[in-house]
């Protein structure tokens, strides 16, 4: 299988805007995205897919590969769909810009699901991470899941999920990572979906996949990088440098 990693960016961010392009130790947090992804070596190619010249030019001068979004997306999956259209590739990672702690073995465990006959049934799969500090598992900027018993997707929320309503036994959440692998044909069918009711209600646009009845299986990783959401997530990410 043809593997490659696309990493939407965009200038523009609602919490955070220009977080792109934020210094971390000396370098952006696109360009070390960016880097740590080829770092990995576990893909064919890696491409940072942007609406941005500044982005661009960051990881082309910086000797990296970029492509230009030709449209404006609501969504970064909408983004790289445009950009892969006619590339020869069987496996699509979308790899968030603002992740540049990005890890070899998570991505490894994530593509492998794809793999032998019971991979064949699998068309989307993303990362999870156990979450054990509460005050995470409240914060709505971290995107809880919770999954059934063969690791498929049940629900995504910014709330907690589950809740604790019984308090006798332990309640384990997990945080949803934003990195997502798709099956070509599948990302392409994603962008002729129309928004779902629960996607815009909690803006967690892999809702959209669940709200359509298309299974999204769940790989847990012990990675515990930092996603960078606010300038809080920054000072957060400069320590694990």
């Amino acid at each position: 299988m043809k593997k490659i990693a696309l990493i939407p960016a965009r200038y523009g961010a609602t919490r955070f805007p220009g977080k792109m392009m934020a210094d971390l130790g000396g370098k952006t947090v696109i360009l070390r995205t960016y880097e740590a992804t080829v770092k990995t070596g576990v893909f064919d190619d890696v491409m940072v897919v942007t609406d941005s010249d500044i982005i661009y030019n960051e990881i082309v001068n910086n000797g990296g590969k970029a492509v230009m979004s030709k449209k404006e997306h609501e969504c970064g999956t909408d983004r790289i769909a445009e950009a892969v259209e006619d590339m020869d590739v069987d496996i699509v990672v979308n790899v968030q810009g603002d992740e540049p702690f990005t890890q070899k073995e998570p991505l490894e465990k994530l593509l492998k699901v794809f793999e032998g006959e019971e991979g064949k049934k699998v068309q989307v799969a993303s990362l999870m991470q156990e979450l054990k500090d509460l005050s995470l598992v409240e914060d709505p900027n971290y995107v809880k899941v919770a999954v059934d018993k063969n690791s498929n997707a049940l629900f995504f929320s910014r709330s907690v999920i589950p809740y604790p309503r019984n308090k006798e036994i332990k309640t384990v959440y997990y945080e949803h990572i934003g990195i997502y692998a798709f099956r070509k044909q599948t990302l392409l069918d994603f962008t002729q979906m129309s928004m779902t009711p629960l996607e815009s209600a909690e803006k967690v646009e892999c809702l959209r996949y669940l709200e359509n009845g298309i299974p999204m299986k769940m790989v847990t990783t012990s990675y515990m990088g930092v996603e960078i959401d606010t300038p809080e997530d920054l000072v957060k990410a400069a320590k694990y440098l």
